[in-house]
């Protein structure tokens, strides 16, 4: 029984947190629990993991029902880095994948993805992959302590206006942040989604021939 639970674990597409659970109630099977019991732990454990998922599925139901569709040519735009430097989206993509990343440094969720989002930068980079961050922040100071807080090293720009009052949040169709649109080499959009877990598959799989 515990051989076809491990077998299980490793099949199952599960968040981390939830195989540390599955890994400790295998060990406690070993050790201290009933049969009975530990079928029960295990099928709570996947009710869970499955409402989730089906959670995280639902989130570009809720929040990224009016970003710009797949196969909408990306409208350009031209916005200062936080240093006052000019970025421009048609000439600094020239023919990459460009993976736009709206949030904002007061906001919650996107602090909570940042670690993700950077680790995904640092990971395909390396296969020609551009990230440019997109903030709606009004605060200038704040802007910049968060992008060195959290180590972004990819281009950064805003308006520095209000997310609302934003002209592009109004072109991209932003309502929520952290969103995320990747804008492909031949300017159209490729994926637009408020998940990180859909990037990095989306990604993956672009460049899997490289890896």
């Amino acid at each position: 029984m515990v051989q076809q639970i491990e077998k299980m674990a490793k099949v199952l597409i599960i968040p981390r947190f939830f195989r540390i659970f599955a890994a400790i109630f295998i060990k406690l099977k070993k050790q201290y629990m009933n049969k009975k019991a530990f079928l029960t732990v295990i099928t709570m454990l996947m009710t869970i993991t499955m409402q989730a998922q089906s959670t995280q599925q639902d989130m570009d139901d809720m929040y990224a029902t009016e970003l710009l569709k797949a196969g909408t040519i990306a409208p350009d735009f031209s916005m200062k880095t936080p240093d006052g430097e000019t970025i421009q989206l048609s000439e600094y993509a020239k023919g990459k994948t460009i993976v736009l990343d709206f949030w904002a440094s007061w906001c919650p969720d996107c602090r909570k993805d940042a670690p993700e989002v950077v680790r995904l930068y640092e990971k395909y980079h390396q296969y020609g992959i551009e990230f440019i961050g997109i903030s709606m922040d009004t605060d200038v100071e704040a802007w910049k302590k968060t992008i060195e807080k959290f180590g972004i090293t990819y281009p950064q720009v805003s308006e520095l206006k209000k997310f609302k009052e934003t002209d592009i949040a109004k072109a991209y169709g932003v309502k929520w942040i952290p969103s995320i649109v990747v804008v492909g080499p031949d300017g159209q959009v490729k994926l637009s989604t408020v998940l990180t877990t859909k990037l990095d598959n989306y990604l993956k799989e672009l460049t899997t021939d490289a890896q």
